[in-house]
């Protein structure tokens, strides 16, 4: 193990969900009660031994004790308490550490509530705006994807039972790296379920990308879809008739509060499975290492989009066979986050925009390159980030094409193992200077700068004038 873990509140919650005492629990483990007191009081850190025989005793999945979701936790806190509302209180790092170590229910309870804070004070100033024009525009319903982004962000973006049904139904079709992928989930399709598939009319340009006709149990896709991407929206249909127990289970633990959310979180899980069906966990992990993780050719030879690897290679923590753990992320032009996963502690801003210094911002200038960037976030942790831009054009004359950026990286402990790091002296090179936003960022002399910190004091001089018009007092 790399650094201590103090996971006592993740083992006392093992203990009480199986119903035993602290010497029942000791005992089964072959440790003396003093010990495990000490374990769940956070007074010991819970050593490899005892993870491994909690695991193997109890079979219970060692992932749960990981110290980076605690390490998620202070990164969100400290983020929310950079609101203003909490000026002149800010608790220290270790305070944060400590709140989160010992109660991290009573931590998710505090983001909670200062998400829903903040939603009531955006609906608000949306209010506001609305009389102030009187358009009557309705709220914005942020709160039910933010909600689900979190609920994947504490799992690592890994859902073992839908990946491990996938990886064996993918198998049984033989569709890795198959051409005829979206053809032989399609015959499945009819065999099981009595469903069929056609194209939408050449007339159709403007139709849904799928269509479900639940009279004619017919599934009808869109022109403007490539093979990768018909293949991937008959793969999220067959999970909807094949996984939808699962699916509901899943929804039904983690306890989301709304109705929305819920549906949200339906369509994500069934997209995942979709991403697990095609690109089958062990195979396509394997074909990863092999080749360096070097996105274009994974692209090419398994046939998937460079959207759908990139997401794929986030969501492989297995446990016991995980990959090279990535953070990404689907950046529009106007800078806002579509999708945003990750595996790592990298840390993605809630509200307001990302770091203009990152290169996902570069990619909509040079969308056929893959950029490559090492940068440092303000906890000392350093990363290797690649960015691509990517063009979806018009369906016909006087429509926009769409430009996105797709953003994947990984610590930089972990870049020997892509092609990408090849010639990179990563003891040398210039290491770019990252923040989660402007908002929050502690870099004072940042000439990228949008707006002040919060959480700081700007400082004006009448005789002086920078690129950035005021400093940021330490």
């Amino acid at each position: 193990m790399s650094k201590k873990v103090f996971a006592g509140h993740a083992v006392r919650h093992v203990r009480e969900r199986l119903g035993l005492t602290q010497v029942d629990f000791a005992r089964r483990l072959a440790l003396s009660t003093s010990y495990i007191n000490q374990i769940e009081s956070n007074q010991r850190p819970v050593t490899a031994a005892v993870l491994l025989a909690i695991s193997r005793t109890f079979d219970i999945d060692i992932a749960r004790f990981s110290a980076d979701d605690l390490d998620r936790i202070v990164a969100d806190l400290r983020e929310a308490l950079a609101d203003p509302v909490f000026r002149g209180l800010e608790p220290s790092l270790q305070d944060l550490k400590n709140a989160t170590t010992h109660a991290p229910a009573f931590a998710h309870a505090f983001l909670r509530l200062h998400g829903a804070m903040r939603r009531m004070e955006e609906r608000r100033a949306a209010l506001d705006d609305a009389v102030a024009s009187g358009k009557g525009e309705g709220a914005r319903h942020l709160a039910p994807y933010e909600e689900v982004r979190d609920h994947f962000h504490y799992i690592d973006n890994y859902v073992d039972g839908l990946d491990r049904t996938a990886e064996e139904l993918s198998a049984h079709l033989d569709l890795f790296a198959r051409e005829d992928a979206g053809a032989l989930i399609a015959r499945h399709l009819m065999d099981r379920h009595g469903i069929g598939v056609e194209v939408a009319a050449v007339d159709a340009i403007e139709a849904p990308l799928l269509h479900f006709d639940r009279h004619r149990r017919v599934a009808t896709l869109s022109r403007t879809l490539d093979p990768a991407s018909r293949a991937f929206r008959l793969a999220a249909l067959l999970a909807r008739f094949e996984q939808g127990e699962r699916i509901d289970q899943h929804i039904f633990e983690a306890g989301f509060r709304s109705a929305t959310a819920r549906e949200v979180c339906r369509l994500s899980l069934q997209n995942y499975y979709a991403g697990a069906l095609i690109l089958p966990y062990r195979r396509f992990a394997r074909l990863a290492r092999e080749r360096r993780h070097d996105l274009d050719r994974l692209s090419m030879m398994t046939g998937a989009s460079l959207e759908q690897v990139c997401h794929r290679l986030s969501t492989l923590q297995r446990p016991g066979e995980k990959g090279v753990p990535f953070y990404f992320l689907k950046v529009d032009r106007a800078g806002n986050v579509i999708k945003r996963h990750s595996a790592t502690r990298f840390h993605f801003a809630r509200y307001g925009g990302a770091c203009p210094v990152w290169n996902v911002h570069e990619a909509f200038e040079q969308p056929a390159r893959t950029l490559v960037q090492l940068g440092e976030m303000p906890d000392g942790v350093r990363y290797l980030c690649l960015a691509r831009g990517s063009v979806k054009p018009p369906a016909r004359h006087g429509l926009r094409e769409r430009r996105f950026a797709l953003g994947i990286g990984c610590e930089l402990s972990h870049a020997g193992e892509l092609v990408y790091a090849d010639g990179l002296d990563l003891r040398a090179a210039a290491v770019a200077p990252l923040g989660v936003n402007c908002r929050i960022c502690p870099r004072g002399q940042c000439p990228e700068r949008a707006f002040p910190p919060l959480d700081r004091d700007i400082v004006l001089d009448p005789d002086r004038r920078d690129v950035v018009p005021f400093a940021v007092r330490d």
